[in-house]
């Protein structure tokens, strides 16, 4: 079976929406303008609260190659050694190549990997249902603030959920294949797993899907057991050398994990029950990390994906259900649904865990950024498949054509306020950002710090020369304020004694102490960071308190 088959009726579909030709330059335009965007935008933002332990961690890994293995203390790092390094370690190396700011370096390779995420979803919905399907699901990814904002400072997240989707749509290339094998797919599943191993262990997901895929398709494509058989043993023959080259790119960015046969299976236990002091809010209930109900994830997805997105989710649902009974009665029926199993299990199955294991989360959608991609290729499929059954009645498609574009453009409007904090966006059924405040995460990463520090660069520079050097406190790592922060000016650990505060608002960090608000980073009325004068402050007023 070919892999760039289509659902019956999708091809049509999608012409019918757009002409392939005109889609797929439509699409090289978006890739443009993000192109475009991530030049524009990569420097403007701040130190993500882990980025600086992450980055050390890249350069210990590249001093264990450097030294000729001997250097290890990569692996007795705090606990980062439970993470493949692939993002840091090439952070790290590009660092003394590469003359510019290494935390906007950072910005700029994450960004990368995000184009590249957004790359493999256009391909994977190219691959399943046309050029239409492909374009809606880039601009739909793109219009997420959880993507296309996060792929700067989520430099764990984005990266991995990069190297997951296109595991994803090599597993359907091959699946769709079986049992004819393509070299093309194989390599290209050996190099996106074994990336996917080298950031995180949550790779599994990925071999799983593969699995199930395979084993579905031996089942399908022989008539007794016998021939099922040979089906899987041609697969498994097949996918040796892609598990050699994963397991080598595995070793190479994440060394830790390979020099025992018992550290992946460490890692992920690890994971699976990681908890710690850190809190988090779920629609105005703060709670600890490792007591979060299971619909945490469900319920940030609900809130943070636009509403063109969750309309399309919903379409994808009800088409689903809508065709099963088709589906399961014939051979072509089934052949079609194998085809769609790797991108549904991608989008249901982590979804479902988290409902039914509750592990612990905080960051809102954060750990499972890998979602994204297979969700909004499911969202591009139920818009695809609602628009051919709207094709019948001109007037009704093009209302339902406008509804969509205004939906787009409301989105990219709001993308452009949030403008560089795209990734704190949430759609109406908050009230927006303004609705989160006291509610929901917001600026969990202290990404406005950096604006707020050129704030106080301003005011102090203002003022004329200082008498001495002023004291500023963070509530954040030192390094989200000490990067910032213009000569006389230097980050104390003494909040007591501070001249000045810095602070994101999240979770009420600002109110920790108190001081004159001389400048805010504000957008769309919510304040994301202040900036606080405690000079005047005398007694007890200087002392902190722990933040509500």
């Amino acid at each position: 079976m070919s892999a760039r088959a289509v659902v019956p009726g999708a091809s049509a579909a999608s012409a019918g929406l757009l002409p392939p030709r005109l889609a797929f330059r439509l699409a090289l335009l978006v890739f443009a303008v993000l192109g475009a965007y991530v030049l524009f935008a990569f420097d403007q933002h701040g130190i993500s609260n882990d980025e600086e332990v992450q980055h050390v961690y890249g350069r210990l890994l590249l001093d264990f190659y450097a030294s000729g293995f001997a250097d290890r203390s990569a692996f007795a790092y705090k606990n980062l050694y439970l993470y493949g390094g692939l993002f840091d370690l090439i952070a790290a190396t590009l660092e003394r190549v590469v003359p510019m700011n290494v935390w906007d370096l950072r910005h700029l390779l994450s960004a990368a990997f995000g184009l590249l995420g957004l790359a493999g979803t256009w391909l994977l919905a190219r691959l399943l249902l046309g050029e239409a399907a492909g374009l809606v699901a880039l601009v739909l990814l793109a219009l997420t603030g959880a993507w296309s904002g996060a792929m700067f400072t989520h430099t764990k997240d984005v990266p991995f959920a990069t190297t997951m989707v296109w595991a994803l749509y090599f597993t359907t290339r091959f699946a769709s294949r079986l049992p004819a094998v393509k070299a093309g797919d194989v390599v290209g599943l050996g190099v996106a797993v074994g990336c996917a191993f080298g950031l995180r262990v949550g790779a599994v997901f990925a071999v799983f899907y593969l699995g199930v895929a395979v084993l579905a398709v031996a089942w399908l494509n022989g008539a007794d057991l016998r021939a099922r058989l040979a089906v899987l043993r041609r697969a498994i023959l097949a996918l040796l050398p892609a598990a050699v080259l994963a397991f080598a790119l595995l070793g190479l960015f994440w060394p830790w994990a390979v020099q025992s046969g018992g550290n992946l299976v460490k890692a992920m236990t690890t994971f699976s029950r990681f908890s710690f002091e850190l809190y988090t809010i779920l629609d105005g209930a703060v709670m600890k990390n490792g007591e979060v109900p299971g619909r945490y994830l469900a319920s940030y997805l609900l809130v943070r994906l636009p509403e063109l997105f969750l309309l399309g989710v919903a379409l994808a649902v009800l088409s689903a259900l809508r065709t099963l009974p088709r589906l399961f009665a014939s051979e072509e029926g089934r052949r079609e649904a194998l085809r769609w199993l790797p991108v549904t299990l991608a989008a249901a199955f982590p979804l479902a865990y988290t409902l039914l294991a509750a592990p612990p989360l905080y960051n809102g959608i954060r750990h499972f950024t890998f979602l994204l991609p297979p969700l909004a290729v499911l969202a591009a499929a139920g818009l695809v498949a609602t628009a051919a059954r709207l094709a019948r009645v001109s007037a009704m498609r093009l209302m339902a054509a406008g509804v969509c574009a205004l939906l787009a453009v409301t989105h990219l409007v709001t993308l452009v306020r949030l403008h560089p904090y795209e990734y704190v966006a949430y759609n109406g059924l908050t009230g927006g950002l303004r609705g989160t405040e006291g509610r929901w995460e917001q600026d969990y990463w202290g990404d406005a710090l950096r604006e707020a520090a050129g704030l106080l660069n301003a005011r102090v520079a203002a003022e004329g020369r200082a008498p001495r050097t002023w004291t500023v406190a963070v509530c954040a790592e030192s390094v989200q304020g000490s990067a910032w922060l213009a000569p006389g000016l230097e980050v104390t650990r003494d909040w007591r004694a501070a001249d000045f505060f810095l602070s994101p608002t999240h979770m009420d960090c600002d109110t920790a102490v108190k001081g004159e608000v001389i400048g805010e980073v504000v957008r769309e009325g919510v304040a994301l960071a202040v900036v606080r004068d405690r000079r005047k402050l005398v007694g007890a007023d200087r002392e902190p308190r722990p933040p509500r």
